[in-house]
């Protein structure tokens, strides 16, 4: 079996990881009327991804490649403790830990001769904090995505998420939710190239205007979502 059934099964929207019920910070901005519609999600879409997934997520799948092709599991379990560490925001980071142990519960059934049962029992004992990324990434590698595909696949399957979560909340329509979608392909595209160029030190440096609307949305009056 090749990589590209894996990648889409866990790709989609409709996955059981409670994604849905969070915004990751566009519902602070939708509350200020800073996001009021279709072009503004989109603007603040291309920035969550150009200055906060590419320095996160996509940047934590290609080292955990590297640590994977070296056979150096301890250096995954260190990824996403340091991850934890650098998510500031507490909703942000409760988010991540719940959708990520959700993936890897997922990616059991899956890849079951992976790495992701290794990376579950690492949670289940408390030693690893769980992140979306990381459980990818060990799905991915076992299945033999290439890295580029496997961030690719990745960042976009969070593009589809939020972007389901803005036709709801802003509201927009499906139409309009798809030419978002297709407007993101070239910032996913330059994220992957951006991540394949980076180092560890960079891993975390993001925005300060997303994380600072990310922990407003703690204290904000009326939510319909959890981050």
């Amino acid at each position: 079996m090749g990589f590209l059934l894996p990648l889409l099964q866990v790709s989609d929207s409709a996955l059981p990881t409670g994604a849905f019920s969070h915004s990751f910070g566009m519902e602070s901005y939708l509350a200020d009327g800073t996001i009021d519609g279709e072009e503004s999600f989109a603007g603040w879409l291309r920035a969550y991804l150009d200055r906060q997934l590419t320095y996160t997520d996509a940047l934590a799948i290609r080292l955990e490649y590297e640590a994977l092709d070296r056979g150096d599991l301890q250096a995954v379990w260190r990824l996403d403790r340091l991850v934890a560490a650098l998510t500031l925001p507490a909703q942000v980071r409760t988010a991540t830990q719940t959708i990520g142990r959700r993936t890897a519960d997922i990616g059991t059934l899956v890849a079951p001769e992976s790495h992701v049962g290794d990376y579950v029992a690492e949670l289940e004992g408390g030693r690893c904090h769980g992140h979306p990324a990381i459980a990818f990434a060990l799905l991915a590698h076992a299945v033999g995505a290439p890295v580029r595909a496997a961030i690719e696949a990745h960042l976009f399957a969070a593009v589809s998420s939020l972007t389901q979560n803005a036709v709801r909340a802003i509201p927009i329509g499906q139409t309009a939710g798809q030419r978002v979608q297709r407007a993101m392909h070239p910032v996913v595209a330059d994220a992957v190239a951006t991540a394949m160029t980076l180092t560890e030190a960079d891993l975390g440096a993001v925005s300060p205007g997303l994380e600072i609307a990310q922990m407003r949305h703690q204290r904000q009056r009326a939510r319909m979502f959890m981050s």
